[in-house]
């Protein structure tokens, strides 16, 4: 088969759960300008918002597919809900022939369940373990009901997203549990599908400048320089593109099952993918914390 350079992913399908904002978008979008068949699922549609309130959209994240050369499919999906993940992936089934390449685990909605203040003595449990349910139970509901497509075809990429790629503390109880366990996800997926030539990774982006990033500090895209003033470390940040197009080279790498049970990052892939951000820099955030941060709060620590 003749592979489009341009659109290496041209004739693939994939699926994006969590896709409606952040880094889930910028996947989403990056694998449909690679040519692919995305899927957006997430709560907030315009049918109405999820818990988090916010006005992005799953249609709206496939309309951005549409116009950057995929073509984007939305479809309303609580990923904590096995019955509505199922027919999910039934209807891929349906429509795709059966064909699934590339599954993205991008829910989140953690941000308003963390508590950044409390040891664990001292956080609301219901809370805490809500989100690990939210976090963790819906990219384990989704692998087990998309895996099948990918074992029958022999071939497929896994991509768990999480936030860094050590044993580094992140912070908060439930949030430093929830994004460790995704990497083990990742770990425990590849091992099970390596006899059947499917990978599974898990990924980090740096400082993500995501749309309530921004919005937190008070900045647009277009002027996130801005938002240096509040946080000087934000001049080092990231757009969800970056993120999105180390995904898309990852799935475009025939040699990918050499990365599977692997914790990967942008600020290690751009190095050998080669891809930049949307304003064509190639940001390092690990580098940067080397030289700004490692005095302040020690090493990232090694890939887990």
């Amino acid at each position: 088969m003749m592979v489009n350079d341009k659109q290496p992913l041209a004739g693939k399908v994939a699926l994006v759960a969590g896709g409606t904002r952040g880094g889930g978008r910028g996947i989403a979008v990056e694998l449909g300008a690679a040519g692919a068949t995305v899927y957006v699922t997430g709560r907030s549609s315009v049918a109405g918002r999820s818990g988090l309130d916010r006005p992005e959209t799953i249609e709206e994240t496939a309309e951005r597919v549409n116009a950057a050369g995929g073509a984007g499919i939305a479809v309303r999906t609580d990923h904590s809900r096995p019955e509505e993940v199922r027919a999910l992936v039934g209807r891929i089934a349906a429509e795709q022939d059966g064909r699934l390449d590339i599954l993205v685990n991008s829910v989140w909605g953690g941000d308003p369940l963390t508590d950044w203040e409390h040891p664990l003595w001292e956080q609301d449990l219901d809370t805490g373990l809500r989100l690990l349910r939210q976090a963790v139970e819906t990219h384990i509901i989704t692998s087990r009901y998309a895996l099948p497509l990918m074992v029958a075809r022999g071939s497929g990429l896994v991509v768990e997203v999480t936030d860094g790629n050590t044993a580094r503390y992140r912070g908060s109880f439930f949030y430093d549990l929830a994004k460790s366990a995704v990497i083990r996800l990742a770990v425990a997926q590849a091992a099970e599908l390596k006899p059947h030539g499917v990978a599974a990774v898990a990924i980090t982006p740096g400082f993500l400048r995501s749309e309530a990033v921004l919005e937190h500090l008070g900045v647009t895209e277009a002027g996130w320089r801005d938002g240096a003033a509040k946080d000087p470390h934000f001049a080092h940040s990231e757009t969800p593109a970056y993120l999105g197009r180390a995904v898309a080279a990852l799935a475009a790498d025939p040699a990918v099952m050499a990365k599977t049970g692997r914790a990967l990052a942008t600020w290690g892939l751009y190095k050998e993918y080669g891809f930049t951000d949307a304003d064509g820099t190639q940001p390092d955030w690990a580098a940067y914390w080397a030289d700004a941060l490692e005095a302040e709060y020690g090493p990232l620590g090694d890939p887990l």
